[in-house]
């Protein structure tokens, strides 16, 4: 048995989309994964991915470093209301590339406080190209069953942006062990 298993998949259609989200997400699994591959119609080159857990709009904090291409900056996230989870290529970036983004969420269905890890790269041919890390925590002990993936900049999902939830189950599979 696979130690990954697919959830859920969106792929955004040619009118874009306000967010991504992801509902009545079981408890069954140990971890969650979400693979991201998106760009924004945001005018610049770049736009902040957010996320948000059981439509809380309350108790996010993090850290983040990222870099740009020609600075580097490491801060404690600016909102308190979603997560900072990245930069994603906006609609100025190189036409027809996106943003590669890993959220991590350990013991999502757990009744303590619940972690994020984030790692996200933009492509663009230009001095601009994002790259980010990042740990995050939702202060809430409610086991994650709905995810929604937004812009901070109230930019849309382009089409062919895409993302992919899997849920992790504990045990090995082909030699890679989840504890």
């Amino acid at each position: 048995m696979s130690a990954w298993t697919r959830i859920a998949h969106t792929e955004v259609g040619s009118g874009g989309a306000a967010n991504i989200e992801f509902t009545s997400i079981a408890s069954t699994y140990t971890d969650l994964a979400i693979l991201i591959s998106g760009r924004s119609n945001r005018a610049n080159p770049d736009d902040w991915l957010t996320i948000a857990f059981n439509g809380s709009s309350a108790n996010y904090s993090g850290r983040r470093l990222y870099g740009s291409g020609s600075t580097v900056t490491s801060n404690q996230n600016a909102l308190t209301t979603v997560i900072d989870s990245g930069l994603i290529d906006g609609n100025n970036a190189t036409a027809s590339t996106f943003a590669s983004v890993l959220v991590y969420i350990p013991n999502y269905a757990g009744s303590t406080n619940k972690s994020v890890s984030i790692d996200s790269v933009m492509e663009n041919n230009a001095t601009e190209a994002y790259q980010f890390i990042g740990a995050s925590l939702w202060s809430d002990t409610a086991a994650i069953t709905s995810i929604v993936l937004d812009s901070r900049f109230g930019g849309t999902w382009q089409q062919y942006s895409s993302a992919t939830l899997y849920g992790i189950t504990k045990g090995s599979s082909g030699g890679v062990s989840v504890s």
